[in-house]
């Protein structure tokens, strides 16, 4: 059932890359966003340029397998298309816990004959359901690269969030990655407080996290250079630059790291 009452994140999200996969209302509360701050549009495309980055980069490594927590609406490049033109044979499994994605996932499955896609509809404060689901795809004995892009910062502590992606961690084998982006208050603490009250109004939870508390998601893994830096700064030579990256702070950070 899609709840057409209130905003979701993956329309809003939607909204922004320019699609048309949502609702008035999600148009009505991105607007808002929008007159808090006018680059949030750049911001999605900024972290969607990092999914971009970091798959080809942990494709580069021999990354075969992949399983794409909050995949969102799909937005072509998809992530097993990045993927699987370094490597055909990847395997990539999204999962998200929203209806609409559900409705486009059919887009996310068509892949390389060689590869597998598949879409499980799971939760992130499910991990349980999500490692189930992903064993049914992946060979979770052999490295697995997790991707939580603009994901965690709508899980809040009391979601246990941090805890959360431990727990997915510790079902992945050595070898395995994290790659992750976060939005932060660090850069524009008055907007990012209007913007949190906003949408928690509308029943939508922000949790905007610190560098540090971002850093802690990497507990135990080993960060891949630079480490934790603005999401538009990590290996931007992998990729072409979003328009309007550099016309001022982009809140947020990015990072990937590698489970010893």
């Amino acid at each position: 059932m899609i709840d057409t009452s209130r905003p979701h994140p993956a329309r809003m999200y939607d909204w922004y890359l320019g699609g048309k996969d949502n609702y008035p209302v999600d148009e009505e509360m991105g607007r808002q966003m929008l007159a808090l701050d006018p680059r949030v549009p750049v911001m999605a495309r900024v972290n969607r340029a990092f999914m971009h980055r970091a798959t080809r980069w942990l494709a580069q490594q021999g990354v075969r397998q992949f399983l794409d927590v909050g995949t969102g609406i799909p937005t072509e490049p998809n992530l097993h298309q990045i993927a699987q033109r370094v490597a055909p044979d990847a395997r990539v499994v999204y999962c998200d816990n929203d209806p609409i994605v559900l409705a486009h996932a059919a887009a996310l499955l068509r892949g390389t004959p060689e590869g597998a896609t598949e879409y499980l509809q799971a939760d992130v404060r499910d991990p349980a359901a999500i490692v189930a689901g992903a064993r049914e795809i992946l060979d979770l004995e052999r490295p697995v690269a997790l991707s939580l892009v603009a994901l965690l910062h709508f899980v809040p502590d009391e979601d246990a969030a941090h805890e959360l992606v431990a727990r997915l961690l510790a079902e992945l084998p050595s070898g395995s990655y994290l790659a992750m982006t976060h939005a932060t208050a660090d850069f524009t603490p008055e907007e990012s407080a209007a913007a949190t009250a906003k949408l928690k109004a509308a029943g939508v939870t922000l949790a905007l996290r610190s560098r540090q508390e971002f850093g802690r998601f990497f507990d135990g893994l080993d960060l891949v250079d630079p480490g934790v830096s603005v999401v538009h700064h990590w290996h931007p030579e992998l990729g072409d630059p979003v328009p309007g990256q550099d016309d001022g702070v982009i809140p947020g950070y990015a990072a990937v790291g590698r489970k010893p």
